[in-house]
């Protein structure tokens, strides 16, 4: 666990999660997802999809899709600084776009898109062997963790 970080332990007992990943980057991609079900577990969430689709930019439609058949999301990607502005505009595009949608069906999203400068920062927050972070885990964590505390704080 990275200093600083909190030790999030919760109960998704119940929960229906999709787990909404990028392809591109495959062994990142593949460490975040298998990250993402191992906390989805964790938290004892038995009913998980996992959708794929092409790369972060269809990240927020994906979610704005599924966001009303779901208590939880969990949204992955990566993005590697190139020598365009592509970057920027993917990252921008992507954080905006899954803020909203979040924000829009008031449906937790965990933000696990890695923005990174080069492969080897993100397969250090992969969640691989030998990897420092695992970011898929830690937004899988997240969305169930705000799903716990909206539903304590607003009990339905």
């Amino acid at each position: 666990m990275k200093h600083g970080a909190p030790t999030i332990e919760t109960d998704g007992s119940g929960l229906r999660v999709a787990v909404v990943a990028a392809s591109w980057h495959e062994q990142v991609m593949d460490g975040l997802v298998d990250g993402a079900l191992r906390g989805l577990a964790d938290a004892h969430v038995a009913r998980v999809d996992v959708v794929r689709v092409p790369g972060t930019f269809e990240l927020s439609v994906a979610c704005a899709t599924l966001a009303q058949r779901y208590d939880a999301l969990v949204a992955l990607g990566v993005v590697i600084r190139g020598g365009t502005p592509h970057f920027d505009y993917v990252c921008h595009a992507a954080t905006t776009g899954i803020t909203e949608v979040s924000v829009r069906t008031a449906t937790p999203i965990g933000f696990g898109v890695l923005t990174c400068d080069d492969e080897a920062q993100a397969l250090d927050r992969a969640g691989l062997p030998g990897s420092a972070e695992d970011k898929g885990h830690e937004a899988a964590t997240a969305a169930v963790a705000t799903v716990a505390a909206l539903r304590a704080a607003v009990p339905s």
